[in-house]
């Protein structure tokens, strides 16, 4: 059997399915992937010239030190992933899960919102969301949407235009609600609580199938929660074009994108399960 047949098996017997998503899980969206050097410059230009990385633009430090240059990074992504549809993949997941007795839920380092935007009611962001708020000067643990936050950004330099996003209680400078690096001031609360009840779930469905999609070594947050949910069945199907491997073996490698992969499977779950499983019908 196939890697694809021998997943689409895994997912057609599944009690519970979990999907557990890194940064190429927004690649078919249209979404930059913001891991090396080249491809982040690629997607902003203007870093290029400066020569920010990422990583030096992912410092809560710079809403302290400059603040139009840290909300010209945060408030541009804000309206990117306001702006974006989540791809078909999305809704795929969700059929799947509808067809299991336990539902689905995902665990994602990715900060953009998509499962929310896609229709799925229960997610857990472990790095937060830039869709939520908290104080820069810690005046309170309160966490906010940002609903209402409009961030203008000049193209050119990519710094953001006053007004800055400011703390609903003191009415200082407000900044995301995302786990950033380096970062010792960032307020948990609110991905905690989405995690509690995650493991509340994962305890009630034993049986659970986990769908790891575009997540990476670089951070490996994502890897790890998909192997520690798998542990005991070895349930796992991880999905990556780049580094699809799998310690021990245990689980199914696919070496290819996200939305390439849940588009072949679904083909193979809309097969009766003889043709599924490459055996003659009758």
């Amino acid at each position: 059997m196939s890697d694809l047949g021998r997943a689409a098996e895994l997912i057609a017997g599944a009690g519970a399915l979990l999907v557990c998503a890194g940064a190429g899980m927004g690649v078919d969206s249209g979404l930059p992937d913001f891991r090396g050097g080249e491809g982040f410059w690629r997607a902003y230009p203007p870093y290029a010239r400066l020569g920010l990385r990422f990583e030096e633009l992912a410092d809560p430090r710079h809403f302290a030190a400059d603040p139009e240059l840290a909300w010209g990074f945060y408030g541009h992504r804000l309206d990117l992933y306001r702006r974006t549809a989540p791809h078909p993949g999305f809704g795929l997941l969700r059929s799947w899960g509808s067809r299991t007795p336990g539902g689905v839920r995902a665990f994602t380092s990715n900060v953009d919102g998509q499962f929310q935007r896609a229709g799925f009611g229960a997610v857990a962001e472990a790095h937060g969301s830039i869709h939520h708020l908290q104080c820069l000067d810690g005046c309170t643990d309160e966490i906010w949407a940002a609903d209402t936050a409009e961030v203008e950004v000049d193209e050119d330099t990519m710094r953001a235009r006053s007004p800055l996003p400011s703390c609903l209680r003191c009415g200082g400078l407000a900044r995301p609600n995302i786990l950033m690096f380096g970062d010792f001031s960032w307020q948990p609360a609110r991905s905690e609580a989405q995690l509690t009840e995650l493991t509340a779930w994962r305890r009630a469905h034993r049986d659970v199938v986990v769908v790891e999609l575009g997540a990476g070594r670089a951070v490996p947050t994502v890897r790890r929660y998909a192997e520690l949910a798998s542990a005991a069945t070895g349930a796992l199907i991880r999905v990556n074009p780049r580094e699809p491997e799998i310690r021990h073996g245990r689980g199914v490698s696919i070496a290819a994108g996200a939305l390439e992969t849940l588009t072949a499977l679904d083909e193979l779950l809309r097969q009766p399960a003889a043709v599924r499983g490459g055996l003659p019908e009758g």
